[in-house]
């Protein structure tokens, strides 16, 4: 499975951007699939998980209310709708996906990653 990230940019604090995520190779078996983030100089973080079926989403909880995770499974795409950007949401942002279970907030239960994309706001 590749994954393939987009949408990142510069944006001032109280801004909006929205990353997507197209999802490409043996993509035919159902599958979860998350967005976490990494800062400098810190781990990586979970941000947002959406179920294969999309009816069940969970965000971390400094972005509740401000971010939205939301998929397309007839272009194998998930989206990231992000408002209200602040300073400490500057990270590169990373997709994943995550085949089989385990807790959608931890990193190691994701089998594919992106490569990244960073997401930057200004004060």
């Amino acid at each position: 499975v590749q994954l393939v990230e987009s949408g990142g940019g510069l944006v001032q604090a109280g801004g909006s951007l929205r990353l997507s995520c197209a999802a490409s190779g043996r993509t035919g078996s159902s599958y979860a699939m998350g967005w976490f983030r990494q800062a400098p100089g810190k781990e990586r973080e979970f941000v947002a998980a959406i179920s294969w079926s999309g009816d069940s989403t969970y965000y971390a909880d400094s972005v509740k209310g401000r971010f939205t995770i939301s998929r397309d499974n007839d272009k194998i795409t998930i989206y990231l709708q992000m408002n209200n950007l602040k300073p400490e949401d500057t990270a590169v942002y990373y997709c994943a996906v995550k085949r089989y279970r385990g807790s959608y907030d931890q990193s190691g239960t994701y089998d594919y990653w992106g490569q990244g994309t960073q997401v930057t706001v200004s004060s």
